[in-house]
């Protein structure tokens, strides 16, 4: 049996509140489906590089978080080109863009 899932567009919500909570700058960069659209989180690291990381599972069904530009900052360039190939396959996206230098923003499942 699966887990009860939040609608998508729920979760960006409730990750951009925790944002204004913690004082973190984050807003939505590209919308997809509202009822179960995929989840990237674009971080800007404020020094001209980023991290782009994917919502989803592992090979036990556990939600994670995958690392998709590997594990160096990338520019910005170089992570577009990530969306938008992911958004040829998966027109229904989400894209959170998050500025945290410092790396405050707490993922809700591991990092792999």
């Amino acid at each position: 049996m699966t887990e009860p899932r939040l609608k998508t567009n729920l979760w960006i919500s409730a990750q951009i509140r925790l944002c204004d909570i913690g004082f973190i700058p984050a807003v939505v960069a590209r919308r997809g489906d509202s009822d179960a659209g995929q989840v990237m989180i674009l971080r800007n690291l404020l020094d001209g590089t980023f991290e782009l990381f994917a919502r989803t599972t592992d090979m036990d069904g556990a939600r994670v978080w995958r690392r998709v530009t590997g594990p160096e900052p990338v520019d910005y360039e170089t992570a577009n080109k990530l969306i938008t190939r992911e958004a040829e396959f998966d027109p229904d996206i989400w894209v959170l863009e998050i500025e945290d230098r410092d790396r405050k923003y707490e993922f809700d499942a591991p990092v792999i």
